[in-house]
């Protein structure tokens, strides 16, 4: 089975959840017109990354009920969308949260489990952490969802493996670093070698949207890359701009590789369970 994967490079406009959602249409409608099954946006597409104390004002629900997401539903008749969002729960808790919607419903949402909290990033303090990694079948086959800091870190894509994932989904919100050539685009090639040592540890297709533009002072480098089963990038790079990014994927490449490399196969996730066991508790009286 091959399908057309979609990266929407987009700049969204920050607070602006109007604006960015006309510009999600747009995206969708082209994507549409050139055979795109699945369609990825950003880290936080609808409401650019720099909320903080606007989240109130840009805090959506995915219901039917929110007229945001119900555009974003009647959206997604033709194509499967991921899309990031601020999630607020019933008891006003706020989460960085992804959405993969398909054919008028709602099949996953994911909250962002690793904060970044470092250097020039806070988002602990406006934020809770999401409680959970899951992955779910969709119509391409069973799909999982990471965003930004959470694919630094090896045990959210390591789950995700373990609970049946072959295409791992992970968008971000990620910036340059410094002003010069070699310091901007430290972040990418660090970035673009994880995505291709997950793409060969296991052995699925690993799919990254990153953003572009600016936000107070930062400037996001965009990037967006499609690995195979075998850690090739299928496409990476288009730095910068906004686009459109088109990228056909075998499903049948799965098989083909873990033929071949049966790290799957031979993992041994009961002796990782074990030996974390130990370890969490092995100060305990």
């Amino acid at each position: 089975m091959k399908i057309t994967v979609g990266l929407a490079q987009i700049y969204p406009k920050i607070g602006d959840v109007k604006a960015n959602l006309a510009k999600h249409l747009d995206f969708i409608a082209q994507a549409d017109s050139v055979g795109v099954d699945l369609l990825i946006f950003p880290e936080l597409s609808l409401t650019g990354y720099q909320v903080q104390d606007l989240l109130s004002e840009v805090a959506i629900r995915p219901t039917r009920d929110d007229d945001t997401f119900r555009a974003l539903l009647d959206a997604s008749q033709n194509m499967d969308i991921m899309f990031g969002f601020v999630h607020e729960d019933t008891r006003q808790r706020y989460y960085i949260g992804a959405a993969y919607v398909s054919r008028g419903e709602v099949l996953h949402i994911h909250h962002k489990v690793y904060l970044c909290t470092y250097t020039m990033f806070d988002e602990a303090r406006f934020f809770d952490p999401g409680e959970s990694i899951r992955a779910f079948d969709t119509r391409f086959g069973r799909v999982g969802m990471l965003i930004c800091e959470d694919f630094w870190h090896v045990s959210p894509p390591y789950l995700l493996w373990m609970d049946g994932a072959d295409l791992i989904l992970m968008h971000s919100a990620s910036p340059s670093r410094g002003l010069s050539a070699e310091s901007a685009f430290s972040a990418s090639h660090w970035v673009e070698l994880v995505n291709q040592a997950y793409g060969s540890i296991f052995t699925s297709y690993i799919i990254h949207c990153n953003r572009v533009g600016y936000e107070d002072g930062k400037n996001f480098w965009g990037g967006s890359s499609v690995v195979n089963p075998d850690g090739d990038f299928l496409t990476h790079g288009h730095y910068l701009d906004e686009t459109l990014i088109r990228q056909q994927i075998d499903l049948n490449q799965l098989h083909r590789t873990r033929s071949r490399l049966p790290l799957l196969r031979d993992e041994r996730p009961d002796l990782v369970q074990r030996e974390l066991l130990r370890i969490l508790t092995k100060n305990e009286v």
